[in-house]
C-alpha cells in the first residue's frame, strides 16, 4: 500500500467525507488481493461497520473511489462488489515494500536528484510532478531541484513512467561533494520537526495498544478494528520519511522508535484482524 493514495487518521463513529477513502483502500489491499481481487459490496459495508462508519457513508466513499479509477465495479455469483483497478493495484504492491520492510539509506549510498522543467501552458503536469516527488519522499533543495536518498532511484523511475511524466523530468545520482554541512542541509530539505511531531503522535496513540497486544488481551474483531486504521496512519509515514541515513537526522530519531512500534503491532495484529475480515467475507 502506498502514500500515493492520500491517507487519513484512525477514524471513529461517524466518519465520512474524504477520511473514509484510504480506510478503503487499506481495506482492500489487505483483503481484497488474496480474494480474487473483489470484496462484496455486503462484506465491505459490515466490516466497516466494525469502524463505527455507517452503510451510506461506505457507499458513498466507495463510488468516490470508483470515478477516481481507483476501484471498478464488478459482480460475481450476481453479487455486487468492488474490484482494485490495475494500475492500483500496481501502486499498492510497490508500497507493500517501502510500508512493511522500512529501508534506510546508508551515507554512501549517495544521493538522487531529480531536475523538471514544465512549460507554462502544461501547469498541470508541474502540479503533477511536485505531488509526485513530495509523495515519494523528496525533499526541495532548491525550485525546481528536487533530493532524495539513492535507494528511491528505481522506484522514482517507474513512478514517472506510470505517470507520464518522463519527458518533463531528468535524473541524477551521486554524492555530495561541498560545500555546507550537509546534515543542517537535510533539515533544510525536510521539515524534520513535522516529521517528529507525526511519529511522536503515533507512539503516543498507539504503544498503549502494543501492551495490550502482547498481553493477549485483544480479540480478533477488536484487533481488525485497531490494525486496519493503524495501518492507515502507518503508511503515509514511510513516504514523509524515506529512509534518510541516521547520521543525518537528530539523535535519537522517533522514526526507528516508532518502526519498531508498528512492527509489533502488525506482528500481533494483522494475523487476528485477518482472521476476522475473512470471516466476514467469506460469509457475507
Amino acid at each position: 500500500m502506498t502514500a500515493e493514495v492520500e491517507s487519513s487518521s484512525a477514524v471513529g463513529a461517524g466518519g465520512r467525507d474524504s477520511r473514509l477513502g484510504p480506510l478503503i483502500i487499506t481495506l482492500f489491499g489487505l483483503y481484497a488481493r488474496g480474494e480474487h481481487n473483489w470484496l462484496s459490496v455486503a462484506s465491505l459495508i459490515r466490516l466497516m461497520a466494525d469502524l463505527g462508519v455507517e452503510g451510506q457513508a461506505v457507499r458513498s466513499a466507495v463510488s468516490r473511489l470508483k470515478r477516481r479509477g481507483v476501484l471498478r465495479g464488478e459482480r460475481h455469483g450476481g453479487a455486487a462488489g468492488y474490484a482494485v483497478a490495475d494500475a492500483t493495484l500496481e501502486v499498492l504492491e510497490e508500497g507493500d515494500i517501502r510500508i512493511f520492510e522500512r529501508n534506510r539509506a546508508a551515507a554512501d549510498d549517495g544521493w538522487l536528484v531529480v531536475v523538471f522543467s514544465v512549460p507554462e501552458s502544461e501547469r498541470d503536469k508541474r502540479h503533477a510532478l511536485r505531488t509526485a516527488l513530495t509523495r515519494l519522499g523528496f525533499g526541495t533543495a532548491a525550485p525546481g531541484v528536487w533530493v532524495a536518498p539513492g535507494i528511491l532511484a528505481d522506484e522514482t523511475r517507474r513512478t514517472l513512467q506510470r505517470l507520464e511524466l518522463t519527458p518533463y523530468v531528468d535524473i541524477f545520482t551521486g554524492d555530495h561533494f561541498a560545500f555546507g554541512d550537509l546534515r543542517a542541509k537535510v533539515s533544510e530539505w525536510w521539515d524534520l520537526d513535522e516529521l517528529t511531531a507525526l511519529y511522536a503522535d503515533f507512539l503516543e496513540r498507539y504503544q498503549p495498544v502494543s501492551e495490550r497486544a502482547a498481553a493477549g488481551a485483544i480479540a480478533p474483531q477488536e484487533a481488525f478494528a485497531v490494525y486496519l486504521p493503524m495501518l492507515t496512519e502507518w503508511r503515509r509515514l514511510p513516504y514523509r520519511d524515506p529512509g534518510l541515513p541516521l547520521t543525518l537526522l537528530p539523535a535519537g530519531w522517533k522514526g526507528d522508535t516508532a518502526g519498531a512500534l508498528f512492527e509489533r503491532l502488525d506482528k500481533a495484529l494483522r494475523e487476528p484482524a485477518r482472521a476476522h475480515a475473512l470471516a466476514v467475507v467469506h460469509t457475507s
